[in-house]
C-alpha cells in the first residue's frame, strides 16, 4: 500500500500556501456574511477555498473535492478518495482578530481519513500526517520535528483543551468525572487536535453535533499518525463516506491509552447530546 507521502507534501504546501493568503485578511476590514444556519463565512474563507480547490484539482484530477464553502453535490459519496477541505476553520476567532483559527486539509480514502494538514497562519507552523506512518509539526523555516502523544491513561493528571466559544456545563460534569483539573479553551478544533498530537494536552472532548467532516478528517489523520484516538462519544468511529455532513454523536480526541477510560466514564453523562 502507499503510504501517501505525496499526497501529504502536497497537501502540506498547499495548506501553507493558503495560509499565507488568510494571514493577509487578518486584523483587516473583510465583507463578512452569514451562511445557513447563522454561520459566518468571509471573503478570506472563500479566497482561501477557491485556492485549495484548484490547487488539489491540479495535483490529483481524478479525487473529489469536498470544501465548506462549495454545496455539497453529492458527487463524493462512493468515490474511494475524498478531500475534505475547512479553508479557515475558527472563523469566529478570525473575525475578531484572534489566533484560534487554521487551514485543514484532509484526504478520506474508503471513507476513513488517511491524510492530514493543518496549518496555523499566525504562528507559521504546519502539522502533517498519515495514519500508520507518522506525524509532524513544521516550523516556518520548514524544519519539522516529530509528533508523540502523551501516555497518560488514567487520571490523575489530565489536561483537557476544550471548547472556546461552543462549551457547555456538560464539560464540568465531565470534568470531574474524569478528575480533571486542568483545562484550556482553544477555538479551532484543528488547535486543539494540534495540541493533543505534540503531547501538550491529553484530551479533548466536544460532546455537541456541530461540527462537521471536514472539520475532522485532517485532524484525526495527523492524530492517529502521532498515535492517538478519535471517535464520538460512544466510542465509535467518525463516518466520513454517507450523505450527512455533521458529526451528530460528538467528538472524543484522545492521546490513545486514554481513550477507553474517557469512553467508558462518559457513557452515563452522554445520553443525548447538547
Amino acid at each position: 500500500m502507499s503510504d501517501y507521502a505525496p499526497e501529504l507534501e502536497a497537501a502540506a504546501r498547499i495548506a501553507r500556501e493558503a495560509a499565507v493568503l488568510v494571514r493577509g485578511y487578518h486584523g483587516k476590514r473583510m465583507v463578512i456574511e452569514s451562511k445557513a444556519g447563522g454561520e459566518p463565512v468571509t471573503e478570506a474563507d472563500r479566497a482561501a477555498s477557491a485556492l485549495i480547490v484548484d490547487r488539489l484539482h491540479a495535483a490529483f484530477p481524478k479525487d473529489v473535492i469536498l470544501s465548506e464553502e462549495i454545496p455539497d453535490s453529492g458527487a463524493r459519496l462512493g468515490k474511494r478518495r475524498v478531500w475534505m477541505v475547512d479553508p479557515i476553520d475558527g472563523t469566529s476567532d478570525f473575525i475578531l482578530g484572534e489566533v484560534g483559527f487554521v487551514v485543514m486539509i484532509g484526504l478520506a480514502v474508503e471513507g476513513r481519513p488517511m491524510v492530514g494538514a493543518v496549518a496555523h497562519p499566525l504562528s507559521e507552523k504546519v502539522y502533517g500526517g498519515i495514519v500508520g506512518v507518522g506525524a509532524w509539526v513544521e516550523e516556518a523555516d520548514g524544519v519539522r520535528a516529530p509528533l508523540r502523544t502523551s501516555t497518560i491513561d488514567a487520571p490523575p493528571g489530565i489536561r483537557l483543551v476544550a471548547s472556546k466559544t461552543h462549551r457547555t456545563s456538560r464539560i464540568d460534569k465531565i470534568k470531574r468525572a474524569l478528575q480533571i483539573q486542568d483545562e484550556i479553551n482553544v477555538g479551532s478544533v484543528g488547535l486543539k487536535i494540534g495540541l493533543v498530537s505534540r503531547a501538550e494536552r491529553d484530551l479533548y472532548v466536544y460532546t455537541g453535533g456541530r461540527t462537521k467532516i471536514w472539520d475532522t478528517c485532517g485532524p484525526e489523520a495527523i492524530l492517529l499518525g502521532a498515535g492517538g484516538r478519535m471517535t464520538d462519544v460512544d466510542g465509535e468511529p467518525l463516518i466520513y463516506d454517507r450523505q450527512d455532513l455533521y458529526n451528530r454523536r460528538g467528538i472524543v480526541a484522545s492521546n490513545g491509552p486514554l481513550h477507553p477510560f474517557v469512553i467508558k466514564t462518559l457513557a452515563p453523562l452522554v445520553d443525548h447530546t447538547d
